[in-house]
């Protein structure tokens, strides 16, 4: 009944009309990309609530650093796992019912953890929400290639890629506002609320491939020479994994994710223990980075398509220098609110263009088009192995430097753990360099 339910629609009669054509696919476009950057924003409502609630989890004696640190490391473990296989899956099923899909069950999953509070319990339920997070960007990348042609997608995945600057941004201020007023349990209660009613929109709001609505290939409506013409599902999602580029961008990609979780996961905890910020100016200063971030994934986009005639690399390596340069600020700065601010704001805008190239935009673009879904999965299967070993060590490292003052409280040697995440973001610049030639498919 499942594979009923998300098998995809069969091609309707092609429409003859060019303008008729024209006038549809405009309009389904738009919609289908304001749907996808709003659903999968949600997405990510529903999976950092724990990067909010740290300490307060803490502070009520429900979980310690370490068990924090697990939970996280769960998520991200079994997320890649998650990307690995819903992305081989996105590229045979019908994405319009299978993004919403998983936004539900997440949804779900964090109503659970809201009403739990047995630490074994909470790891399951976080597994779970680990792996349905994984329909969310191979599913929409899939959706994106199936709408829009090579030419357009630097722009189109900027913009796309910005959803998970809103999500964060929503979730820093929105859930951390909720929490302040109604305690630790209303940062999931809170989020599964929003999440389910943008999912259950979202069955009704997204499209399906072109084809099922009469429309030709986007390529072919475009004047666009493609090379899926003959290739298989299968050939083209094994092409992905003998690719030596695919691996150099998952490896660099996982680097970067080793800083942004980092950053994701204990940033708060890290204003409030070594900067003495409050849960909400602690937040506050986080979720500027996500608000950059809208921007920078835009601009990356753009950048890329428009200055650098799709060219990757150089955009890459220009926020890379920034984004360096923006975290030795952040940890080896001057004690300012305006600096810090500013750095994160530096910060956020160049980590998204770097996630979107990374993450999965340049995997896109020198894969085949049947295998987007294969590709971006792959790149962040692996990017999440890295992201997950963060989790566990950083966790380990904060626990283990634990000091209880006289007042009570604790106090944490970040000293080991920001090492580990400025350094990452270094290797990961180095190598995507190695990426210079690198040109796209189409």
């Amino acid at each position: 009944m499942l594979f009923g339910f998300l098998s995809p629609g069969k091609d309707a009669a092609p429409l003859t009309d060019p303008s008729v054509v024209r006038k549809r696919y405009t309009s389904l476009r738009l919609r289908t990309l304001a749907a996808l950057t709003l659903v999968y924003a949600f997405y990510y409502v529903t999976r950092i609530p724990l990067s909010v609630l740290k300490q307060p989890l803490v502070d009520a004696d429900v979980f310690n650093a370490d068990e924090l640190g697990t939970l996280s490391a769960c998520l991200t473990g079994a997320y890649a796992f998650g990307k690995l296989g819903n992305g081989f899956l996105a590229d045979r099923v019908n994405v319009a019912r299978f993004i919403p899909l998983g936004l539900l069950l997440s949804a779900l999953v964090n109503l659970w953890m809201g009403i739990n509070s047995l630490f074994l319990v909470a790891c399951a339920l976080w597994l779970a929400n680990g792996y349905f997070q994984g329909v969310g960007a191979s599913a929409s990348v899939r959706s994106l290639t199936q709408w829009f042609s090579g030419a357009e997608r630097g722009r189109v995945y900027g913009i796309w890629s910005a959803a998970h600057s809103i999500g964060e941004f929503l979730t820093y201020v929105g859930t951390a506002a909720l929490v302040a007023a109604a305690g630790w349990r209303a940062g999931f209660i809170g989020p599964f609320t929003a999440s389910a009613l943008v999912a259950i929109a979202a069955f009704f709001v997204l499209k399906d491939r072109p084809q099922v609505y009469g429309l030709p290939e986007v390529h072919d409506w475009k004047g666009e020479a493609h090379t899926d013409r003959t290739a298989s599902t299968r050939e083209a999602q094994l092409e992905v994994l003998r690719s030596p580029a695919i691996w150099v961008c998952a490896i660099a990609s996982a680097l970067m994710y080793v800083t942004r979780y980092g950053i994701n996961s204990w940033g708060v905890l890290y204003l409030q223990k070594a900067r003495g910020y409050s849960l909400l100016e602690a937040n506050g200063i986080v979720g500027v980075n996500a608000f950059s971030g809208f921007l920078g994934s835009i601009a990356y986009g753009f950048l890329s398509d428009v200055v650098f005639k799709g060219r990757r690399p150089p955009a890459t390596l220009i926020f890379g220098v920034v984004e360096v340069a923006a975290l030795g600020v952040i940890f080896f700065g001057p004690v300012s609110t305006w600096v810090l601010t500013a750095a994160f704001f530096c910060y956020g805008f160049t980590l998204s263009g770097i996630l979107a190239v990374l993450g999965g935009l340049m995997a896109v673009d020198v894969s085949s088009k049947k295998a987007a879904g294969m590709a971006m999965g792959f790149v962040g299967f692996i990017s999440y192995v890295g992201a997950t070993a963060q989790e566990k060590m950083s966790g380990w490292l904060l626990h283990e430097s634990t000091t209880v003052l006289a007042d009570g409280s604790k106090q944490y040697d970040f000293s080991t753990p920001v090492a580990i995440w400025v350094g990452a973001s270094v290797a990961s610049m180095l190598l995507a360099a190695t990426l210079w030639r690198v040109r796209a498919r189409e």
